[in-house]
Formats: structure tokens, sequence, C-alpha cells
């Protein structure tokens, strides 16, 4: 949002500010506050997961690993469990009810950010960055 209000404030700055170096100076600022900002969100969010990374607390620090889990059991229910009690209660002469389907495009989108995910936390453990 602060890029597309940069041009016309920085074209304003010929009518109020006669000093060719001061517009130039403010001019540049204009230019990189919004990635100024940018950045400063990035550091910040960058001190959270420190602080969560180093946390203990099952709660704080493994909820990914508490994501990852819940895929890999949707993904064994779905693909080997879900068959093998079909074929089990077919073969005992079991009436089954409708067994339960999981959106499977919600799944493997969550699992890909997880699976990405884990590859740079791979990155980061070779690399010698965390423990």
């Amino acid at each position: 949002m602060l890029s597309s209000l940069i041009g016309p404030v920085t074209g304003l700055l010929d009518k109020f500010i006669p000093d060719a170096d001061e517009k130039a100076r403010i001019a540049h600022e204009l230019a990189t506050m919004s990635e100024k900002h940018a950045q400063a969100l990035s550091l910040a969010q960058i001190e959270v997961n420190k602080a969560e990374a180093a946390s203990g607390s099952l709660f704080k620090g493994g909820w990914r690993p508490a994501v990852g889990w819940v895929c890999a059991f949707a993904f064994l229910y779905h693909f080997i469990l879900k068959d093998l009690i079909i074929f089990g209660c077919a073969m005992a002469g079991v009436e089954l009810p409708e067994l339960p389907e999981f959106d499977m495009g919600t799944l493997l989108t969550v699992l890909g950010g997880m699976l990405g995910i884990g590859g740079l936390r791979s990155y980061e453990k070779k690399q010698g960055l965390t423990k």
C-alpha cells in the first residue's frame, strides 16, 4: 500500500522543497520506507520463531509436529486403513456404514507446506544452525 503512495508524494516534493539535495534525500527515504517496514516485520517474526523454537513447551514448540502427525494419520487412514477396514468387514460379512472421507485437496496443501518447511528444517540442521 505504501508503494502506491510513493510516486504521487515524490511528485509533490518539487512544489514544496526547493533544495535539490534535501528533495533527493526525502525521495529516497520515501522510496525505501515500505521495504524498511517489511524488513522490520520479518525481523520481528524471526524473533518470535526463535522464542518458539527455544521453548521446551510442547504446546509452543510442538505445533508443527502435531500437524505433521495429523496429516500422517489422515494419509494412513485414507490410503491404507479405510480399504483394510472395508475388506475385513466384507470378509467377515459385517454390514459397514459409510466411512468418512477427507478433503484430500486441503490435506495435500497442508502436507505440502509441512514437507517444504521440513526440508528447510533439514537444511538448517545440516548447516548446524539449529539443534
